[in-house]
């Protein structure tokens, strides 16, 4: 048992993949509410657990509530409503952002995830408060956001417009491009807005849309989540001066990476490097040279 929560310990802090890490919350959050909800209904007719994470973690469309509950645009990506909607939300996750982060590394997946979140949480509240079928009704009513569905199709929709004709093999079903894949989800969502998870698949679009205008900026040469993580980098006093001509300063990688790349090699094999990692190894060894 301990063997295995250090496989845990290593893939969610230590492996240095946001994929693996918030896989791992999803599903710690997960359990660790329905855990104790599920045994309190067993003793209990009224499940004050599943009540108030209902309340207070899942994200209203209803303006007045949302205002006292700001923290619900964050809080829900990381609730879902049954074993199944965890199970292939984080399956979808799984295989597509294991492509995400083996084209683009590991620090956008995190980035991604929560514009995609967000994106998803914002379509949802404006769509139910601006589209007649819905505002013409009683809006407090309306069942409240849940689950990362948002966020993942983000991931989805940045890895498919990144390598659409990257292909998967499915069940069933055999070699499938991206593009197509993405193409069915985007279309099963819009065409779900009548049905009765009408919200849901709203906010699905919303992260759809983020994921698309994310990886074209990017393509572009504007990438928001480094941009957005320069603002919360200190900025050092020091300057460095390079009085070695000969030697080039950029593109040299740092002794920290490659530490990590061979501690990494050492615990898991060379097959576990990401292709970013085996990138900065072979520029080390050049260097080397």
């Amino acid at each position: 048992m301990s063997t295995i929560w250090q496989n845990i310990q290593y893939k969610m802090l230590r492996s240095g993949s946001k994929l693996n890490l918030l896989i791992g919350i999803n599903i710690i959050v997960y359990l660790a509410i329905n855990i104790p909800a599920t045994i309190e209904s067993l003793f209990s007719p009224i499940n004050h657990i599943s009540n108030l994470t209902d309340e207070y973690l899942l994200l209203p469309a209803y303006l007045p509530k949302l205002i006292n509950r700001f923290w619900t645009p964050f809080t829900y990506m990381f609730m879902h409503a049954g074993v199944f909607h965890i199970l292939f939300n984080m399956l979808w996750f799984y295989w597509f952002g294991q492509i995400f982060e083996e084209y683009l590394g590991n620090k956008r997946t995190l980035g991604l995830y929560i514009m995609g979140g967000l994106a998803g949480a914002l379509f949802f509240v404006f769509g139910f408060n601006t589209i007649p079928a819905f505002s013409h009704g009683n809006i407090a009513l309306y069942p409240p956001l849940v689950g990362a569905s948002a966020a993942v199709m983000a991931i989805i929709i940045a890895t498919a417009t990144l390598l659409p004709d990257f292909t998967l093999s499915l069940i069933l079903i055999g070699p499938v491009k991206l593009k197509w894949l993405a193409l069915f989800f985007v279309i099963t969502d819009f065409l779900g807005i009548s049905g009765l998870n009408a919200g849901g698949e709203i906010s699905h679009l919303g992260g759809a849309l983020m994921g698309f205008v994310y990886i074209k900026q990017l393509q572009s040469g504007n990438d928001w989540i480094s941009n957005i993580n320069k603002l919360f980098k200190p900025k050092s006093k020091l300057k460095v001066v390079a009085n070695n001509p000969s030697r080039p300063s950029s593109g040299l990688p740092r002794q920290e990476e490659i530490d990590f790349i061979l501690d990494k090699i050492s615990k898991s094999g060379y097959d576990s490097l990401s292709k970013q990692e085996k990138e900065i190894l072979f520029r080390a060894s050049n260097n080397e040279g």
